[in-house]
């Protein structure tokens, strides 16, 4: 009797209550006309802007985890990256530069000078362009699972990039359609780009939180060096890790990153780094 009046109690407070729709949410999405095509963007909560970018293959939805709590404290903006989600691109090329460059013209288009900028996978490459070629336009910098070559050993693991290679392989025997070329577009994106230099992220001047775990498809010894390249870095690298801290390690990863965003970075020399 008294778990059936607790379950009872628990249906009656969740009443009502629905999931918000992220990637398909009428109150909160938008289009914006730029650089040749409709980019779809949703907007939740306010204060200082926070854009998140999300990785290959994926979409608003993969930061379902993050908007509702960071939406607490920020102005989020989330885009589908172009050829993602509802952000259609019929052309046959695509680059990082490319994207990272949409995301300025969107933030043009908002009429936001800089905002903070949290990318997963691919979105943290975005996020490395966007900061090295548009570094006015970036406050802070948080960036999980970026990689700057996609050669296998120095920068990814090598059985992804073999996998990559027998995806594209299946792809190229499908029928030809707008999804398997938009499929082919994406995955040769994978093997053949980033090429991102020590000197661009060099121009990077904000301060920036490089994560990555420690059995990331992307070598833990490649984000230390992508940290290192950085003037004002820190690294994090999560213990017993894949590639999803966003998801697997969602309450540390909203916590630390808020922590991140909230304090000034701190110069560690000298003396200090005995603290």
């Amino acid at each position: 009797m008294k778990k059936l009046f607790f379950l009872l109690l628990v249906s009656l407070a969740t009443f009502g209550q629905k999931q918000i729709p992220y990637g398909n949410n009428p109150q909160a999405g938008k289009f914006a006309s730029i650089r040749g095509f409709q980019m779809y963007y949703e907007t939740y909560g306010k204060g200082e802007p926070l854009l998140f970018i999300h990785g290959n293959n994926g979409s608003i939805q993969d930061f379902k985890n993050q908007i509702s709590i960071f939406s607490k404290s920020y102005q989020v903006i989330i885009a589908d990256n172009r050829s993602h989600g509802k952000s259609i691109d019929t052309q046959d090329s695509l680059s990082y530069e490319q994207m990272a460059d949409d995301f300025a013209a969107l933030l043009d288009h908002l009429k936001l000078d800089s905002v903070h900028v949290v990318g997963w996978s691919d979105g943290g490459i975005n996020g490395l362009l966007l900061a090295s070629r548009h570094p006015s336009k970036v406050r802070k910098l948080a960036v999980t699972g970026a990689n700057l070559t996609p050669e296998p050993v120095k920068g990814v693991d090598p059985w992804v990039v073999e996998n990559e290679y027998h995806v594209i392989d299946s792809l190229s025997r499908l029928p030809v359609n707008a999804e398997s070329k938009r499929q082919l577009k994406l995955h040769r994106l994978l093997v053949n780009e980033p090429h991102i230099s020590h000197s661009e992220l060099n121009k990077i001047q904000c301060p920036t939180l490089v994560i990555g775990g420690d059995h990331d498809v992307i070598m833990p010894r490649h984000t230390l060096e992508i940290a290192e390249a950085i003037p004002r870095s820190y690294l994090w690298i999560l213990p017993n890790s894949g590639h999803s801290t966003p998801i697997a390690y969602k309450d540390l990863f909203n916590s630390t990153i808020l922590e991140f965003l909230k304090n000034p970075y701190r110069n560690i020399e000298k003396q200090a780094k005995f603290f």
